[in-house]
């Protein structure tokens, strides 16, 4: 979560609120600091404790690394879609259903090319 955040930055940071609050305020708001994420910890457990109760066994067999917003690609998610074999797919060799046309319209054969408008917009 904080690649870039070494014990160098967190000590220039600890002096610039050193200066800006003062050795009095500091430990107050330390105090308040330590206090907002427990609290934060304690909602997140009651989070991952609510969701256990309400999905029951299931909760447990959830991948929650495959879940995670960080980790999706749009070009893989893509490159798996458009290499995914589907059932529904045209195979070669395997002429697919010939479907309706409407009154007034000629159906094109497989693999012609259809009507161009050179005029249209």
């Amino acid at each position: 979560m904080f690649n870039g955040l070494s014990f160098d930055k967190l000590l220039i940071v600890g002096v610039i609120a050193v200066f800006l609050l003062g050795p009095e305020r500091l430990p107050h708001y330390a105090r308040q600091l330590a206090q907002l994420l427990k609290n934060l910890r304690n909602l997140a457990d009651g989070a991952k404790d609510r969701m256990r109760e309400e999905m029951g066994p299931e909760f447990d067999d959830v991948d929650w690394q495959k879940l995670d917003p960080r980790q999706y690609d749009p070009r893989r998610i893509i490159r798996e879609a458009l290499l995914d074999d589907d059932d529904d797919a045209v195979r070669p060799g395997i002429r697919p259903a010939r479907a309706e046309v409407a009154p007034g319209r000629a159906a094109l054969e497989v693999g012609a090319t259809p009507p161009f408008d050179a005029e249209a917009t």
